[in-house]
């Protein structure tokens, strides 16, 4: 008995509970809102053919599950007045991730993160307004996180959003 009231519950600890299985309705629901984040819950129903009580209590369920973390816009950055764009490869010393991590995250334009494995250690992703402001945030800012070692710009010409397959 004292072992049982001893065991921390994953509620209590701040953990997320493990997600549930996803079944195919579950697939096309986020097919659906990651084609179009702000279709209504009737739209969502309707295309996966579920009353609109089971794919509001799904949705649900994938937000609370943190399958969903949010809802957003795809921007078009040109459009927006960032018609520059480019990935920028990061070496950085070992240990060092959270750190830099909060340093990028507050850099202007910035996108996108990842740690990897490889050849580098990050990936990020920014958005300027021309290859001047480019230059600055790479010289002036990135380069100037002193666990940052190395980097490697890599200038993108053109893109494409990916629709989901289905």
């Amino acid at each position: 008995m004292a072992s049982e009231q001893m065991a921390e519950r994953p509620e209590e600890s701040g953990a997320p509970p493990p997600p549930r299985p996803l079944d195919a309705v579950d697939h096309d629901i986020l097919r659906m809102l990651r084609a179009d984040g702000r279709a209504s819950v009737r739209s969502v129903a309707e295309r996966v053919h579920v009353s609109r009580a089971n794919a509001y209590a799904r949705i649900n369920r994938l937000v609370e599950d943190g399958v969903i973390r949010g809802f957003g816009a795809r921007v078009d950055h040109e459009r927006a007045g960032q018609g520059t764009s480019a990935y920028i490869t990061l070496k950085i010393v070992q240990n060092s991730w959270r750190t830099v991590r909060e340093q990028l995250r507050q850099l202007p334009g910035a996108s996108h993160i990842a740690l990897l494995g490889g050849d580098f250690d990050v990936l990020l992703l920014v958005h300027t307004q021309d290859n001047r402001a480019l230059r600055e945030l790479v010289l002036t800012r990135i380069q100037a996180i002193p666990q940052v070692l190395s980097t490697r710009t890599l200038l993108v010409f053109e893109t494409e959003d990916l629709e989901p397959q289905g």
